[in-house]
């Protein structure tokens, strides 16, 4: 567990940017890959470039405002400083989602085709991003109790929050649930499913594991039902999942109703 890796003259070489850019890319190779044979393969590239600023402004702004504004408040100089870690995954999704809108509407396309197609690749970059958080020692879990957990080295946030304690392993354990996710959702894309149905899985399987794991986070003040920020987050995420599957289902019964009556 490194924060710096190596450095390159003065400038250092840290963890959790070379393992972001590496989920980008992987999770932009695979959906390259997924969208081979559709219309939209030639749009991912210039669609990434969208999806990526929106991501970065809004992981920023997601993790400074809801999971660590008590700190920030006291240290605005370092709001800008993306490099040191601090990028909510959740942000990023809201802020990439709304990126994939906009340019899905400018571009006259499909957004649910889009988001079904791009749903896998998005929960695989998910999970590599974990590694980054793990290796620069944030979104960490809460003191075990016990002889079990990670014990976090000097120079991380983790560190400097909880000292040389074990910690639930709460990121690797939710990098491993988002490789789970990633391979169900290939699966079920062999069937067929009316669009935008396999985003909505995605959302509801990512939401209920992070609603789950973040009862072990020890880096996020907690709201109303002793809730953090992400746990609400999940849990608006997963309704939002459940309600558009359920709206498609019953549209779904409806026009077959139509149909068998026409006949």
């Amino acid at each position: 567990m490194r924060v710096v890796l190596f450095h390159i003259g003065d400038f250092p070489v840290r963890s959790y940017g070379l393992v972001v850019v590496l989920a980008v890319l992987l999770a932009m190779g695979v959906a390259l890959f997924l969208a081979k044979g559709t219309p939209y393969r030639d749009h991912i590239p210039n669609l990434m470039l969208y999806v990526m600023a929106g991501a970065i402004v809004m992981a920023r702004v997601w993790h400074v405002f809801f999971f660590q504004w008590g700190y920030y408040s006291r240290h605005w100089g370092e709001i800008l400083q993306v490099w040191n870690g601090g990028l909510s995954i959740q942000g990023a999704l809201a802020g990439g989602g709304l990126a994939a809108v906009l340019y899905a509407r400018r571009n006259r396309l499909s957004f649910l085709e889009l988001a079904d197609l791009l749903a896998p690749a998005v929960i695989l970059g998910q999970g590599i991003g974990r590694v980054a958080c793990f290796l620069n020692g944030d979104a960490f879990g809460s003191p075990t109790g016990t002889g079990f957990g990670i014990v976090y080295p000097p120079g991380t946030i983790a560190f400097d929050t909880y000292g040389a304690v074990p910690l639930w392993p709460a990121e690797v354990w939710e990098g491993q649930w988002d490789i789970i996710v990633f391979a169900l959702l290939v699966v079920f894309k062999s069937y067929k499913w009316p669009k935008g149905c396999l985003f909505a899985v995605y959302a509801i399987l990512y939401s209920v594991g992070r609603f789950m794991l973040e009862y072990l986070r020890g880096d996020s003040p907690r709201y109303a039902f002793g809730w953090t920020a992400g746990q609400w987050t999940s849990a608006g995420a997963a309704a939002v999942g459940v309600g558009f599957i359920l709206y498609a289902a019953v549209s779904l019964y409806i026009l077959r109703k139509k149909v068998e009556t026409k006949c």
